[in-house]
């Protein structure tokens, strides 16, 4: 019935939409909507057409009863997933399915030659788990097909997988085993309520590693013991403790976890079982711990640590706990850690500015290192992008007495300039701007000769807990003041042009976007919004229930009525009339985070104003653009809007 009556008021909005403003251009391109934008020119397609043929891989895992591993990457229109048997050989697309392919999981078991994925349907997120054969190609849905399904985990066995589901009442995330070899019906083994996730099977799959996801700040570990059905909290606290990854040792001992309890970072620690004490592993190192993976004899343990928005891996000895970084790798993003079967090699993927993400193995015996997959980037030499640099700018508020300062990633083209500048605004809030490829950015900043400024304002991740939690509830609006500040400092650069700025975001940096226009409308030339939100008591009321409540620890409670009072009042959408400068909106009709309606309704106002709109809605997809020809599209009118709106 709710979903009914959301298409309803979506069809509503559609009809009050057309009639509105007879003024408006409107057309359909496949399943694209579009509205005030022009037609393309030719020019543009076919200057961008190689930047757009680039792709990425990720790593599937290793597969047990062979050399080979399992990718995910795109040669059509979607991610599918292939088999590479060996280091830069060929990709063999497995599946074929118009919607992408995420999540990819190999069965633990040789003789088990199967793979799980999770794919949904117009990007709207519900995500059904789904098995794959790889002996015949033939593959099942394995969920009820109407609930949302997520983070599954294998036993150490392969017969069994653990998974999140909202089955039992579309709301919460309740955990479910499934057994592979079985009837297909799953045993909810935890219905607490809220949001629950699994993590580890212990080793001997008697035990289950979860945890309940509070917000960016507070998250809660437990264990769950499947032949008693006893579920045991690990470290109870009265302080509001952040947890990260965290694996069971092999000789089921202890476990190793990553948390930022009495630290600023979350730190690698040890878990012992027998004394229910913690020992910190990584005290020194003064950054995120990310990604934990354990050696299969458990003997070794690799990890990555954030550092200012790059990684670092190290290996560490288990049985010392001495670690050291892996020396001699590209600087960029390292993730998707995973073992093969006999420790012999460590696989991981490896994404900097200047190359797409791609699956690399590290020899653990000589330290050398090799590369499976070579993504293509269209043609281009790789070698004439452009690196960004990290900078600091000052804001408006002190820290312990001192400057506070934002870091930020800028990408200067070459030149002297005078070069427009689009700031790039992350979402989250509770994300962080990381120097992952970008052919856009890369065409923005060769071709148009736009600088790009990637900044970290506060609530960002990555810096500390008390920077994330700058910006929570009624300190939103620093951090749109932190994008004051950038402007500030951009005009103070003698190679910027101060009078030529343009915001960019999506989801929550849809919503900086249209902030900034609000407080800033006189500073900047335009701005772009995807997927973004207009207005949080809206946005909170209409979001999948699934979510609502984990939103509002950030953003604040809109049912409380001081609260609203402050959202209302602050409000992007009920501050339109300020917005002057030209507005491009995208928006997914699927979307179940920020719904089509927070598009709609600012789009509506901005043009009551006389504002000048392009919009452009996709009817399949969802939470951002997956499919190539509609991300095509996007992209060139996105730089048709830049090109007209910041350049001139």
């Amino acid at each position: 019935m709710k979903k009914l009556t959301r298409v309803f008021v979506i069809i509503i909005l559609f009809l009050v939409q057309a009639s509105f403003n007879a003024q408006v251009e409107s057309k359909e391109i496949g399943n694209l909507v579009i509205e005030d934008i022009p037609e393309i020119p030719d020019r543009i397609v076919e200057k961008v057409f190689q930047y757009q043929n680039t792709r990425s891989a990720s790593l599937a895992g290793w597969i047990p009863s062979e050399k080979g591993i399992l990718i995910q990457t795109r040669f059509g229109e979607t991610t599918q997933v292939h088999k590479v048997d060996f280091p830069g050989g060929a990709r063999k697309q497995l599946t074929f399915f118009q919607e992408p392919v995420s999540g990819s999981s190999i069965c633990p078991d040789p003789n088990n030659k199967m793979f799980l994925f999770l794919k949904d349907v117009g990007g709207g997120e519900f995500y059904q788990i789904f098995s794959f054969n790889l002996e015949n190609g033939e593959y099942k849905m394995l969920t009820d097909g109407k609930s949302r399904n997520t983070r599954f985990d294998w036993t150490t066995k392969g017969d069994k997988f653990s998974f999140s589901s909202t089955k039992r009442n579309k709301k919460d995330n309740d955990i479910y085993v499934m057994n592979i070899n079985g009837n297909g019906e799953a045993e909810a083994i935890i219905t607490e309520g809220g949001e629950w996730n699994t993590v580890d099977w212990s080793n001997d799959d008697s035990k289950l590693l979860v945890v309940k996801f509070i917000s960016a700040n507070e998250s809660y570990l437990y264990i769950f013991d499947l032949s008693s059905k006893k579920l045991t909290e690990i470290n109870p606290s009265k302080e509001k403790i952040s947890y990260g990854n965290a694996l069971w040792s092999k000789d089921g001992k202890g476990i190793y976890i990553v948390s930022d309890e009495g630290s600023e970072f979350r730190q690698l620690k040890y878990y012992d079982l027998a004394s229910k004490k913690f020992s910190v592993i990584t005290k020194d190192l003064e950054w995120d711990v990310e990604e934990l993976e354990l050696s299969n004899k458990g003997d070794l343990l690799a990890f990555t640590i954030n550092e200012n928005g790059m990684s670092r891996l190290y290996l560490m000895n288990t049985n010392s706990n001495e670690y050291k970084p892996v020396q001699e790798l590209p600087f960029g993003l390292i993730y998707g850690l995973e073992f093969d079967k006999d420790d012999s090699k460590l696989a991981f993927v490896i994404n900097t500015s200047k190359t797409p993400g791609d699956i690399f193995s590290l020899d653990l015996k000589d330290n050398q290192l090799e590369r499976w997959t070579y993504s293509e980037v269209g043609g281009l030499n790789s070698e004439n992008f452009v690196e960004p640099q990290l900078i600091q700018f000052p804001t408006f508020d002190k820290n312990n007495g001192k400057e506070r300062m934002i870091p930020a990633y800028y990408y200067k083209p070459k030149g002297e300039g005078h070069f427009p500048v689009l700031i790039n605004i992350h979402g989250g809030p509770e994300g962080q701007y990381k120097p992952s490829f970008s052919f856009f950015t890369q065409y923005m900043v060769n071709e148009m000769g736009i600088a790009v400024i990637g900044p970290n304002v506060r609530g960002s991740a990555g810096y500390g807990k008390t920077y994330l939690k700058l910006d929570n509830e009624y300190k939103r609006e620093e951090s749109v003041q932190d994008i004051g500040m950038l402007i500030e400092w951009i005009k103070q650069q003698p190679e910027l042009d101060g009078s030529r700025i343009a915001v960019y975001g999506g989801s929550y940096g849809g919503y900086m976007v249209l902030a900034s226009l609000v407080h800033f409308n006189d500073k900047i030339k335009c701005g772009v919004d995807v997927v973004g939100i207009s207005n949080f008591v809206t946005f909170l009321e209409n979001t999948e229930e699934y979510r609502r409540d984990l939103r509002r620890v950030e953003y604040g409670d809109e049912r409380d009525p001081k609260m609203r009072e402050y959202l209302n009042m602050t409000a992007p959408l009920n501050n339109a009339s300020k917005i002057s400068k030209p507005l491009f909106v995208v928006q997914g009709l699927n979307d179940p985070r920020v719904p089509v309606t927070e598009a709609e309704q600012i789009v509506k106002e901005v043009r009551n104003n006389k504002g000048k709109v392009w919009y452009l809605l996709a009817k399949d997809e969802g939470h951002g653009f997956q499919k190539k020809s509609n991300r095509d599209y996007l992209i060139n009118s996105t730089i048709l809007f830049l090109e007209g709106n910041l350049l001139k």
